[in-house]
């Protein structure tokens, strides 16, 4: 028998038009599948409405990874595509396998012979980029970093030097509600002269970007407070 195809579905990054933030052969596609691998099944059911799904929501079957999936469960998750059922594998926001508990299950579909198809959608990741008028050419992505205050600042210091010495963007990311504290952190950790994209709410109403120096971040702070958002450093 052969196996089924694994798409890596990505999710609108919040509530919104979804027209911005998912194609139309997109959405056809997803529309009409029948098995899923989620985060969330209630925020997955949400966007499969949202999209128009074909099939009854109640018979469509779903599975759930997330950060506490251990991977000997991997191979359960992935029986479906493997006796012949293309299968969606959905973000709870942004792409799959990227800052996202996916990435361990695509590379055993990899070594399992499954066909991985990627599907276009958001990344807040390479929005972030794209609009920080940063270096796009040389970049690492950290995902969180350390939450105790003295770690995250030693932590915020090597990525600035490691920027300057590279000539590399550094990205990074934070739960929203801690935010606020990591903006002020950076402001405190780094040099007045390094330059700090901040890009919350992505795709979204209240959409926010702006890149400016750690002297000039410090006379107008913003409030990140439970926003999503990206954060670029250049030293």
């Amino acid at each position: 028998m052969n196996a089924g195809i694994l798409y890596l579905i990505p999710a609108p990054l919040g509530l919104g038009d979804i027209a911005w933030a998912i194609p139309p052969a997109v959405r056809q596609c997803v529309a009409g599948l029948g098995h899923f691998i989620v985060e969330h099944p209630k925020t997955a059911r949400q966007f499969l409405k949202q999209i128009g799904c074909v099939l009854p929501i109640q018979t469509i079957k779903m599975e759930v990874l997330d950060e506490h999936t251990r991977a000997t469960e991997y191979e359960k998750l992935l029986a479906p595509v493997l006796t012949g059922n293309d299968t969606g594998l959905l973000s709870e926001a942004g792409c799959p396998a990227i800052a996202d508990p996916g990435a361990g299950l695509v590379r055993l579909a990899h070594q399992k012979n499954i066909r991985i198809r990627p599907l276009v959608g958001p990344s807040s990741i390479l929005l972030a980029l794209m609009a920080s008028g940063l270096n796009g050419q040389r970049f690492v992505f950290h995902g969180y970093l350390p939450v105790e205050p003295d770690r995250r600042a030693k932590k915020l210091v090597q990525l600035e030097k490691d920027s300057i010495a590279r000539d590399q963007t550094q990205i990074f990311i934070e739960t929203p509600y801690r935010n606020q504290k990591l903006l002020e952190s950076i402001l405190h950790a780094c040099r007045g002269d390094t330059i700090l994209c901040v890009a919350s709410n992505l795709t979204l109403a209240g959409e926010y970007i702006s890149t400016r120096t750690v002297n000039d971040w410090k006379q107008a702070l913003p409030d990140l407070h439970n926003q999503p958002a990206v954060f670029l450093l250049h030293g």
